[in-house]
Protein backbone atom coordinates (compact mmCIF):
# COMPACT_ATOMS: atom_id res chain seq x y z
CA UNK A 1 0.00 0.00 0.00
CA UNK A 2 3.05 2.38 0.71
CA UNK A 3 4.63 1.88 -2.51
CA UNK A 4 1.34 2.45 -4.34
CA UNK A 5 1.18 5.85 -2.69
CA UNK A 6 4.70 6.30 -3.39
CA UNK A 7 4.46 5.59 -6.93
CA UNK A 8 1.02 7.79 -7.20
CA UNK A 9 3.18 10.53 -5.14
CA UNK A 10 5.74 10.53 -7.97
CA UNK A 11 3.18 10.34 -11.13
CA UNK A 12 1.08 13.14 -9.67
CA UNK A 13 4.68 15.07 -9.09
CA UNK A 14 5.73 13.86 -12.88
CA UNK A 15 2.67 15.86 -13.95
CA UNK A 16 2.69 19.05 -12.16
CA UNK A 17 6.91 19.32 -13.57
CA UNK A 18 5.42 18.75 -17.54
CA UNK A 19 3.21 21.62 -16.08
CA UNK A 20 5.68 23.42 -15.41
CA UNK A 21 7.91 22.85 -18.41
CA UNK A 22 4.62 23.76 -20.34
CA UNK A 23 4.24 27.08 -18.59
CA UNK A 24 8.14 27.83 -18.98
CA UNK A 25 7.86 27.11 -22.93
CA UNK A 26 4.82 30.56 -23.11
CA UNK A 27 7.62 32.71 -21.06
CA UNK A 28 9.58 33.87 -23.77
CA UNK A 29 6.45 35.33 -25.83
CA UNK A 30 5.16 37.03 -22.63
CA UNK A 31 9.39 38.06 -22.66
CA UNK A 32 8.67 39.94 -25.64
CA UNK A 33 6.11 42.34 -24.30
CA UNK A 34 7.19 45.43 -22.62
CA UNK A 35 4.64 46.11 -19.61
CA UNK A 36 5.60 50.49 -18.15
CA UNK A 37 3.89 52.93 -16.14
CA UNK A 38 5.18 55.29 -18.34
CA UNK A 39 2.96 57.79 -20.60
CA UNK A 40 3.46 60.90 -23.21
CA UNK A 41 3.14 64.18 -21.38
CA UNK A 42 0.98 67.23 -22.46
CA UNK A 43 3.39 69.33 -22.24
CA UNK A 44 5.18 67.45 -24.89
CA UNK A 45 2.95 66.80 -26.58
CA UNK A 46 2.20 70.56 -26.47
CA UNK A 47 5.09 71.36 -27.46
CA UNK A 48 5.49 69.41 -30.55
CA UNK A 49 2.18 70.65 -31.59
CA UNK A 50 3.45 74.27 -30.93
CA UNK A 51 6.86 73.22 -32.70
CA UNK A 52 5.41 71.89 -36.13
CA UNK A 53 3.08 75.19 -36.30
CA UNK A 54 5.55 77.62 -35.55
CA UNK A 55 7.95 75.91 -38.45
CA UNK A 56 4.90 75.84 -40.48
CA UNK A 57 4.07 79.21 -40.30
CA UNK A 58 7.65 80.29 -40.66
CA UNK A 59 8.27 77.94 -44.23
CA UNK A 60 5.07 79.58 -45.52
CA UNK A 61 5.54 83.24 -44.48
CA UNK A 62 9.38 83.00 -46.34
CA UNK A 63 8.15 81.18 -49.45
CA UNK A 64 4.76 83.27 -49.69
CA UNK A 65 7.36 86.75 -49.37
CA UNK A 66 9.59 84.80 -51.93
CA UNK A 67 7.04 84.56 -54.39
CA UNK A 68 5.58 87.91 -53.66
CA UNK A 69 8.96 88.97 -55.22
CA UNK A 70 10.82 89.30 -51.69
CA UNK A 71 8.28 91.71 -50.46
CA UNK A 72 7.21 90.68 -46.75
CA UNK A 73 3.50 91.51 -46.28
CA UNK A 74 2.50 92.78 -42.78
CA UNK A 75 0.48 89.86 -42.74
CA UNK A 76 3.18 87.51 -43.22
CA UNK A 77 5.54 89.79 -40.66
CA UNK A 78 2.45 88.97 -37.93
CA UNK A 79 2.72 85.26 -38.93
CA UNK A 80 6.49 85.11 -37.99
CA UNK A 81 5.89 87.24 -35.13
CA UNK A 82 3.47 84.53 -33.67
CA UNK A 83 5.20 81.61 -35.07
CA UNK A 84 8.56 82.73 -32.85
CA UNK A 85 5.98 83.86 -29.73
CA UNK A 86 4.92 79.96 -30.26
CA UNK A 87 8.46 78.51 -30.59
CA UNK A 88 9.28 80.51 -27.45
CA UNK A 89 6.91 78.85 -25.94
CA UNK A 90 6.84 75.60 -27.05
CA UNK A 91 10.25 75.53 -26.14
CA UNK A 92 9.46 76.18 -22.37
CA UNK A 93 6.76 73.42 -22.48
CA UNK A 94 9.26 70.79 -23.98
CA UNK A 95 12.14 71.39 -21.84
CA UNK A 96 9.86 71.73 -18.67
CA UNK A 97 8.22 68.20 -19.63
CA UNK A 98 11.16 66.67 -20.27
CA UNK A 99 11.77 67.17 -16.43
CA UNK A 100 8.75 64.92 -15.82
CA UNK A 101 9.43 61.74 -14.41
CA UNK A 102 8.02 58.39 -15.67
CA UNK A 103 7.94 59.71 -19.04
CA UNK A 104 8.42 58.48 -23.20
CA UNK A 105 10.53 60.99 -24.19
CA UNK A 106 9.57 60.99 -27.97
CA UNK A 107 7.35 64.21 -27.55
CA UNK A 108 9.42 66.56 -24.88
CA UNK A 109 12.49 65.83 -27.49
CA UNK A 110 10.57 66.76 -30.68
CA UNK A 111 9.18 69.56 -29.44
CA UNK A 112 12.64 70.99 -28.15
CA UNK A 113 14.11 70.06 -31.63
CA UNK A 114 11.59 71.70 -33.47
CA UNK A 115 10.99 74.92 -31.54
CA UNK A 116 14.53 75.35 -31.38
CA UNK A 117 14.56 75.10 -35.33
CA UNK A 118 11.58 77.86 -35.51
CA UNK A 119 13.33 80.07 -32.99
CA UNK A 120 17.22 79.84 -34.70
CA UNK A 121 15.01 80.43 -38.12
CA UNK A 122 13.32 83.40 -36.86
CA UNK A 123 16.90 84.98 -35.18
CA UNK A 124 18.91 84.25 -39.05
CA UNK A 125 16.04 85.87 -40.55
CA UNK A 126 16.55 88.58 -38.08
CA UNK A 127 20.47 88.72 -38.53
CA UNK A 128 19.54 88.83 -42.21
CA UNK A 129 17.59 91.59 -42.27
CA UNK A 130 19.82 93.71 -40.09
CA UNK A 131 22.68 92.98 -42.51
Amino acid sequence: MEAERELLFKYQMGKKSSFRLKIKKLEPVRDRYMFTDNRHPEKGIMSTVLGVLSVTALSLSVYFSYVNDGQAIMRYAAAAFVAAIFSCIGLVLGIRSRFEKDIFKLFPNLGIALNLVAFLFVVFILVLGLG
